[in-house]
Formats: structure tokens, sequence, C-alpha cells
């Protein structure tokens, strides 16, 4: 079972420490530290988790959740949230959380994250059998 997961944060420290832990739990990791970036990996072919920060300069999360599913790309990727906003937005959630398999605030307990992505993995491998 591949365990693809996009990390999307703009705190390189952020980024860093995730892509240790979860490499370190059998994870394949790609590292980005924007939304933009985050699109064009998925439009090169990446299939798997994202794990996304919901505030990022330029452009934020939910933009780029938004451009995931306007553009098609939905049915390539699950989403997930990672973010420091511990108040949910209730009408980007009305329009967007659809899309999103789990939302965790920071600071994370990091048995709680994994236990997370192991679940957006096997969703995602549900949708996306070899």
């Amino acid at each position: 079972m591949k365990k693809n997961i996009m990390i999307v944060d703009d705190e390189l420290d952020i980024l860093v420490s995730l892509k240790t832990v979860l490499e370190k739990n059998d994870f394949e990791v790609t590292m980005v530290a924007n939304g933009k970036d985050c699109l064009k990996e998925i439009e090169n072919g990446y299939k798997g988790v994202v794990l996304i920060d919901l505030m990022m300069p330029d452009m934020d999360g939910w933009d780029t959740i938004n451009e995931i599913v306007n553009s098609g790309y939905i049915n390539d990727v699950t989403i997930s949230v990672l973010t420091g906003k511990g108040t949910k937005d209730f009408q980007k959630m009305s329009m967007l959380g659809s899309y999103i398999m789990d939302y965790l605030t920071k600071p994370i307990d990091i048995n709680v994250l994994i236990k997370s992505l192991e679940r957006s993995i096997k969703l995602f491998n549900s949708k996306n059998p070899l």
C-alpha cells in the first residue's frame, strides 16, 4: 500500500518536523510551502493525501482546496487539514467540508496525526485501487 502524503505549509519548521516523523512511520513525503506549488504537484501527477494548512499567504488552504475541486483533481487526492486555526469557518466548511477527510489543529499529538493519516490513506487507496 502506497502511503503518499503531501504536506502544504508555509512554515519550514513544520514541514521539516512532520516530514521527519512521517518518514519514520513509512510515509512517502512531498513538501510544498504554498497552495500554488501544491496544485503544480497534483498537475504533475501527485496522487495521495494532501495535509494542508489553512493560513498561508497568497493562496490560503481554502483557496487551494477550492481549486483542487474546481480543477477536477479531487479524485486524485484525499484532503486533511492541519491548522493553527482552532475555530472552523462554518461558511467555508459548508462549501468545502465534504471534500475534507479530517480537520486537525496545531499543536497536534503525533499519534493522533498518524492515525488520521492512516485512515486517509485507506480512503484514498479504496477510491484508487492499483
